[in-house]
């Protein structure tokens, strides 16, 4: 393997990575006020564009001062609320249910302001490729995800249902979406999962450089419920990428994770906030109109805040 994917090496990145973070510019809440730091994603994830326009809402309603940390995805932002760096983070449910960073656990639970969106996992080959079933990754170069992702929580998961491990079974890369669309165009590794929406841009704009298919996950998938219940199984219809026809795949909740310890007033103004402010969400990412009342309540198998649940019945006049 090119570079160690065990689950501990995986999780000890989380709280020490490097996040080539910015924060965004304080707005008018008084000056002792604790930011409301949003933990996301990459530059062109859907967890930065929701992100940015969560933090510029909260910084006119309820007027507190917000920020925004990029970060490779949900093993780095559990590191973030773990350590204090964040308030908020965008993370998948399996990620958060684990709960801890390499046995670092945060002093308070973790808990959830919303469900956000759901991810289907790709696992993208050539679509000339004689790779047809998951099976057929083994002795390939495949890429795994970036090294603290959710992506590299749930390749590993699925690559055991098939008795295979990343390490001994596969010639495993650590790459991001980008680099892992621009590996396959080129030839350098034979597949690439990824966890996100469908369509994720990427993967479209991969696809129409180079005709690609998506794994049928069906079978991996109701293997893989049997030990992790938090996943399920979604559909990617028939000309998503190019699909000659539709393949099952397995799909994760998003949350809004924070900890317990937030002030449940507080949860309730951000909460109340998001639900009012769909469109505006929509308008950055497409994502944004699976919140509202009746979807972003669903955050289970993560409990949800106290806050957030006030927010949640205020929403729905109970």
């Amino acid at each position: 393997m090119s570079r160690a994917v065990g689950r501990r090496a995986v999780l000890r990145g989380g709280l020490g990575a490097g996040l080539g973070a910015a924060l965004l510019a304080a707005g008018c809440a008084p000056p002792d006020a604790t930011p409301v730091v949003v933990a996301t994603g990459g530059p062109q994830g859907v967890y930065r564009r929701l992100g940015e326009a969560l933090a510029a809402l909260w910084r006119t309603d309820p007027g507190v001062p917000t920020g925004v940390l990029g970060s490779e995805g949900s093993v780095d932002n559990v590191g973030m609320l773990v350590s204090g760096r964040a308030r908020v983070a965008f993370c998948a449910a399996d990620v958060a249910v684990d709960g801890a960073v390499d046995g670092a656990r945060p002093r308070f639970p973790l808990q959830a302001l919303a469900r956000v969106h759901d991810d289907a996992i790709h696992v993208v080959v050539p679509a000339e490729s004689p790779i047809r079933r998951l099976a057929d990754l083994a002795g390939r170069r495949v890429s795994v995800g970036a090294r603290n992702s959710g992506v590299l929580v749930i390749a590993p998961r699925l690559l055991a249902t098939v008795g295979l491990t990343a390490e001994r079974d596969t010639d495993a890369v650590l790459l991001g979406l980008d680099d892992s669309a621009a590996a396959l165009e080129r030839g350098e590794i034979d597949a690439f999962f990824w966890s996100g929406g469908v369509p994720t841009t990427g993967v479209d704009g991969l696809a129409g450089a180079r005709p690609v298919r998506l794994l049928d996950l069906g079978e991996e998938t109701a293997r893989l419920r049997t030990r992790y219940p938090v996943y399920d199984v979604t559909t990617v219809p028939a000309g998503t990428y190019g699909l000659v026809d539709p393949i099952s795949t397995t799909t994760v909740r998003n949350v809004l994770l924070v900890t317990a310890d937030l002030p449940a007033d507080l949860a309730e103004d951000l909460v109340r906030v998001m639900l009012a402010s769909r469109a505006t969400l929509a308008s950055a990412d497409p994502a944004g109109r699976s919140i509202d009342p009746r979807t972003a309540i669903g955050t289970q198998p993560v409990p949800l805040h106290v806050g957030a649940l006030a927010a949640f019945r205020a929403a729905k006049g109970l």
